[in-house]
């Protein structure tokens, strides 16, 4: 299999470019920007091309610039994968807020990239049902999970059965292995899990308990919503656990007589 050097001598051939070529051209490159490590000189380049040697950031860019290469693409190569950036962070967790300075363009998500045309946004709905096609979009910090195996809900921008915990608008992450009522281990409404839903009527969500085959659905004291109480299984399904939430902050859809 080629090597990144070998790679980058078969470039260099392609362009009918000597050493002294590239070593020149690289001194011009070092001299419009005042620092000398961006010279590859000849026997350097000798070792980059046949011993397999790593060129030093600087060089690798006086590389790219003289053969016209694309930085990212030439340090896949050398197995360094900037779109792997955003995933690889999660190894270390950080205790005090801060920023996080990836950009869009440095990593990549699974994504569903076309829904039924049909999709009535101001009801909730199983998204994943209406998914028509997967692909990739840039960025995402989770990249390293692997989300098309879980579930999607949409929440109507009518639904304000979860209001301020889930609003409406939002997109919600199912997991569909967890289907079982919890009737307990939580402290606060926070960590209470929340389930979604479908009934003879549609989709919903909210906090569940189960006794003596009835399943009441608990809206979230803020909506000002009532409970709903149905037969279990004959007229209610749960779907799963809501595991994540997406959503925009402040730019919940107004209520008509939200108090």
């Amino acid at each position: 299999m080629e090597d990144a050097g070998q790679k980058l001598k078969r470039v260099r051939e392609r362009l009918r470019l000597k050493f002294r070529d590239v070593e020149e051209a690289s001194a011009r490159i070092a001299a419009r920007h005042h620092n000398d490590e961006f010279i590859v000189a000849l026997s350097r380049l000798a070792d980059i091309e046949n011993k397999g040697t790593m060129p030093s950031v600087y060089r690798l860019y006086s590389l790219c610039a003289i053969y016209r290469l694309d930085f990212n693409e030439v340090l896949t190569w050398y197995g360094v994968s900037l779109p792997e950036l955003p995933a690889d962070a999660d190894v270390i967790q950080h205790a005090r807020t801060h920023l996080v300075s990836f950009r869009a363009d440095e990593g990549e998500i699974q994504v569903p990239l076309a829904i039924d045309p049909g999709l009535d946004l101001s009801r909730t709905v199983y998204l994943s049902r209406l998914i028509q096609r997967w692909g990739k979009l840039p960025l995402m910090l989770v990249n390293h999970l692997d989300l098309k195996n879980f579930r999607y809900g949409l929440i109507g921008t009518e639904d304000w059965s979860m209001f301020p915990i889930v609003p409406p608008g939002s997109l919600v992450v199912i997991d569909d292995t967890r289907r079982r009522i919890a009737t307990g281990g939580w402290s606060t409404e926070f960590e209470r899990p929340i389930y979604f839903l479908e009934n003879r009527d549609g989709y919903c969500c909210g906090w569940c308990s189960l006794r003596e085959g009835q399943l009441t659905v608990q809206p979230h004291p803020a909506s000002m919503e009532d409970p709903e109480v149905f037969a279990y299984p004959s007229e209610i399904e749960v779907i799963g656990q809501v595991t994540r939430v997406a959503m925009s902050l402040g730019l919940t859809p107004p209520r008509a007589n939200r108090p």
